[in-house]
């Protein structure tokens, strides 16, 4: 189916020690600092031609610089407008970022306390949503109902378009869940958040980034807006259409008054400068940028999915925030390596977001090792276009062993092999899923996946083999029950 010393001290420290040999070593780093940004650049457009993804923008920040920053494709399929510089993308809900810092700048002012009910600011709100805390609100586990019907991606209430009656609407509705109890991602919560934020700030959200963040940062081409507004230099934004054989336009649509959710438009240059000013203190104090990217739990002690406003990437080592917008645009903050990463894009669906820790990866090598799978998938694609698809399983032994990467994850491995069945390339699609059913045999989706390549190629029996063990894996698995159905083989 488908699917600690302050890293800036500790450089200039150890530039002071190794001063006799300063140029030696900027002869020595410059060329493979050149590697690099060739083979970041080889490997995004290797993501792009298979994500079909028409136009990118990468930037790279690593100790308050911009030490990367690349354009690639196209930010206009119709009038064949190449990425610049200058091209504007939709960051879409990576939108929620700005939101939880313009909390944490109000905070700081004694405007705010993140620990307070929503009821102690406004008024007028059900009996039910009163207790929700602001830091709830931010973390999406408010436990309350979405003004957004996640199905039909249209706002709730019986006017699809009507703002003032979706917000009555959602008010009518019942809570889904006790506050802090779990995590649902959810618009109401953003809602709330710019009416805060009005309230306390003193003027319309959107004029309160403006001000207190994007003047602050340097972003003079930054802003909100969406099909409905003339905004210069905005990239087209595109979908795949079902077959994934070409691109429908997205029209889209961020009503005013959930604007604090989504609608910015921006560039990487732009974002990088954000980056910078937030992490240097021009945007708020270290103390409450700590506050701001520390993961929050739920009720019963259970880590949650976000700190405030940024979704928090959570691991061993190497942690990251990040900013995620419609599965088109992301930065991921690496707050412990000083280091960020950038990357936007005009497909939604694209999942750029995907790519970063890879990109990091070239600037961190423990990540690499950690998390270098996307990377070890890229160079494998690349040996596959070459010499074939005959011993993949060698292949990547080589790969790995060479490069010191980790293993492609299984849905590295299940989306190439996806991406090869809808080119209709049936034994190319099997040979990678056999791949990913060798090195995670107890996958079920893995196993789901080979079974489709091959009943795609005519394979009948070693189809039915492996939807028989999906369903031993996994006994709910309803894809696989009704293909051996179709199969004849209940």
């Amino acid at each position: 189916m488908n699917p600690r010393l302050p890293s800036f001290l500790l450089v200039m420290a150890l530039a002071a020690v190794a001063a006799p040999v300063t140029a030696a070593a900027a002869a020595t780093s410059q060329p493979q600092a050149l590697r690099a940004e060739q083979d970041i650049a080889a490997f995004v457009r290797s993501e792009m031609q298979e994500r079909q993804i028409p136009g990118l923008q990468l930037a790279v920040i690593q100790h308050g610089k911009v030490v990367l920053s690349r354009n690639f494709g196209l930010a206009s399929l119709q009038y064949q407008v190449p990425v610049t510089d200058a091209s504007l993308f939709s960051i879409n809900s990576a939108t929620k970022a700005f939101a939880g810092v313009a909390v944490m700048q109000l905070v700081q002012e004694g405007k705010i306390d993140l620990a307070a009910p929503i009821g102690q600011y406004l008024t007028g709100l059900p009996a039910a949503w009163q207790a929700v805390t602001v830091t709830q609100l931010l973390n999406h586990t408010s436990g309350l109902p979405d003004v957004l019907d996640q199905r039909s991606g249209k706002l709730v209430g019986p006017q699809p378009d009507d703002a003032a009656a979706a917000w009555t609407a959602v008010q009518a509705l019942p809570v889904e869940a006790q506050p802090g109890e779990r995590y649902r991602y959810n618009q109401t919560n953003y809602v709330l958040l710019a009416q805060l934020i009005e309230l306390q700030g003193g003027q319309p959200f959107t004029a309160f980034i403006q001000r207190r963040q994007f003047d602050v940062a340097g972003m003079p081409h930054s802003g909100f807006g969406d099909a409905k507004d003339v905004v210069a230099n905005k990239a087209s934004s595109y979908v795949l259409d079902r077959g994934g054989k070409g691109y429908r336009n997205v029209i889209e649509d961020f009503p005013v008054f959930m604007r604090a959710g989504a609608g910015i438009n921006s560039n990487a240059g732009e974002l990088a400068n954000w980056l910078v000013a937030l992490q240097s203190g021009r945007l708020l104090a270290p103390a409450s940028v700590e506050r701001l990217w520390q993961p929050t739990s739920l009720k019963d002690g259970k880590p949650g999915a976000w700190a405030l406003g940024w979704p928090a990437i959570g691991r061993d080592a190497h942690r990251a925030v990040a900013g995620i917008g419609g599965a088109r645009s992301a930065f991921y903050v690496y707050p412990d390596d000083d280091l960020a990463v950038v990357i936007l894009s005009n497909l939604a669906g694209g999942q750029p977001e995907q790519l970063i820790d890879t990109v990091a990866g070239f600037y961190l090598p423990a990540l690499r090792q950690q998390r270098g799978g996307a990377y070890a998938a890229h160079l494998l694609r690349q040996q596959a276009a070459s010499s074939g698809f005959d011993g993949l399983e060698q292949k990547l032994v080589a790969i790995r062993r060479q490069h010191g990467l980790s293993a492609p994850t299984e849905d590295d491995l299940n989306a190439w092999g996806y991406r090869l069945l809808a080119q209709q390339r049936t034994k190319q699609a099997a040979a990678v899923f056999q791949l990913g059913v060798q090195l995670y045999p107890q996958g079920a989706n893995g196993h789901d996946s080979l079974a489709e390549a091959y009943e795609a190629d005519g394979a009948k029996a070693q189809a039915i083999t492996h939807y028989r063990r999906s369903l031993e894996l996994d006994p709910g698995n309803t894809h696989a029950t009704e293909r051996l159905r179709v199969l004849g083989a209940n």
